[in-house]
């Protein structure tokens, strides 16, 4: 007998358990123990509880020392509007949070804090108790400094960090600073969704051995209003152990 599982609307099991970038935050404005710390909200035009938690990831991203960004899943496509942000690479990270956090289920919306832990991100308290403990886990940070000028390649700096032996990925993603759309159908029918920090790119740049290195990134593969941020975390989707973004200072 084949038995199927129907998911509710705000969970589903996971398989396994326009100015110059010249203008742009400079990197080097925080030092290293400061942060950033990093705030990754998966989220749903198709979702109805999302919105709060889409404007709350709106005022992180004006923080310096946060590093926000909007992942669209794609598994809420099927109840009657589909995301046009949403991709399956994005619903695969989070079900890879999701494994490593030791979640039985993933769920909309959801902010992961630094790799540590998770909550809704409808409201704001459990969001700041998460970064709070971020801040005491990793008060050394291994902070990449980004370098841009407008239409030139991206440069990637990591200085040396102690990583014991062990690996740390190093993950660029390329976003779009806003989006409003008129959604036509689904939960959210009749409303005008605001986004902010959508990823639209993600890319693996390295496996990092904590050793002094670079990495450049072609200016082409970044919009002229594009924000970039760059992820430093233990391998397979472990705790950040640095972050950083690098974004023109005005985007319509």
């Amino acid at each position: 007998m084949t038995t199927s599982f129907i998911p509710s609307r705000r969970s589903l099991l996971t398989g396994a358990a326009a100015a110059s970038l010249s203008a742009a935050l400079p990197s080097s404005a925080r030092p290293a123990g400061d942060g950033p710390w990093a705030v990754e909200l998966f989220t749903s035009q198709g979702c109805s509880s999302c919105p709060p938690a889409d404007a709350y990831l709106g005022r992180l991203s004006l923080r310096a020392d946060i590093v926000a960004l909007a992942f669209h899943v794609d598994y809420w496509d099927y109840i009657g509007w589909r995301d046009p942000f949403a991709s399956r690479e994005t619903t695969e990270r989070q079900r890879a949070y999701a494994r490593v956090l030791k979640q039985r289920y993933v769920y909309t919306p959801e902010m992961v804090v630094d790799g540590i832990g998770h909550d809704t991100g409808r409201e704001k308290g459990p969001i700041e108790a998460l970064l709070a403990k971020a801040q005491a886990l990793s008060p050394r940070r291994a902070t990449p400094e980004l370098a841009r000028t407008m239409g030139s390649p991206l440069t990637i700096r990591l200085d040396p960090f102690p990583l014991g032996g062990r690996t740390a990925d190093v993950t660029l993603a390329v976003y779009d600073r806003r989006h409003t759309t008129p959604v036509k159908s689904g939960e959210n029918q009749g409303r005008m969704i605001e986004n902010f920090n959508v990823v639209r790119r993600l890319e693996l740049i390295d496996h990092w051995d904590g050793a002094a290195k670079s990495w450049t990134v072609p200016g082409g593969d970044i919009g002229a209003t594009q924000g970039v941020a760059v992820l430093v975390q233990w391998s397979d989707h472990g705790p950040m152990i640095g972050c950083n973004k690098l974004e023109p200072a005005y985007s319509g």
